[in-house]
């Protein structure tokens, strides 16, 4: 008979698995939505790779509860689960290495953003920031309206970067990124967690297994 305590922590861990995985398909789905700074910092890659996260780890939860409901001497589905933990262990090192690696550039990075979004949208981080051009007043700058063109007169040209976006942009971004890259990082405590219970049980079905079987050689008396 498989220790209770040891189903226990495998339930609460499956429990986490699946709060893990409706996490990351809400905010993959919730993040599309129109919201000026959140679809400027991550772009629909990030958020697909997200929600393909998100349904690696549901699908990874529907087989640990049939895996765990099996009888005792069945560990096809404990084996299965296994596997399906190592994809993804390897789906959230390549997703989460891939959104921090991008974080270590971003100036450079969402200067490249900054300049390929429409000019409304440059308009519209500008006037939210109070801020002009990227890096400095004269480059990227939108002037047609709002904050910009309202204070355009008043700024001093010799100090190009006092009202740059690159500051605010990257405060906002940094934020976003950490978070979410270190959420999905934190997935992998869950994962771990989850693949050693299931060899743990695993191995406790197998020594019943073979005791059962020892006891079934002497005729079911035992071993009194």
């Amino acid at each position: 008979m498989v220790s209770k305590r040891l189903l226990g922590f495998y339930a609460f861990v499956d429990a986490w698995l699946f709060a893990a995985s409706a996490l990351s398909i809400a905010m993959s789905v919730i993040w599309r939505a129109p919201n000026l700074m959140i679809n400027f910092t991550l772009s629909v890659m990030d958020l697909t790779a997200g929600l393909v996260l998100g349904i690696l780890l549901l699908v990874t939860f529907v087989i640990s509860v049939f895996a765990v409901l099996q009888k005792n001497h069945v560990t096809i589905g404990l084996v299965i689960l296994n596997w399906a933990l190592i994809a993804d262990g390897i789906a959230v090192i390549v997703i989460g290495s891939m959104i921090w690696f991008y974080s270590l550039h971003q100036r450079q990075n969402y200067f490249e953003v900054f300049k390929a979004v429409p000019p409304q949208t440059r308009l519209d981080i500008q006037n939210k920031f109070s801020c002009c051009g990227y890096f400095e007043f004269n480059d990227t700058v939108e002037l047609s309206s709002g904050f910009c063109a309202a204070t355009a007169p008043q700024f001093n040209l010799s100090n190009p970067t006092e009202f740059a976006c690159v500051g605010p942009i990257t405060a906002f971004t940094d934020f976003t990124l950490n978070n979410v890259f270190t959420t999905i990082y934190g997935y992998m405590a869950i994962l771990i967690c989850l693949f050693l219970a299931s060899l743990c049980i695993i191995h406790q079905r197998m020594e019943v297994e073979r005791f059962r079987k020892i006891d079934a050689k002497r005729g079911g008396r035992g071993f009194v």
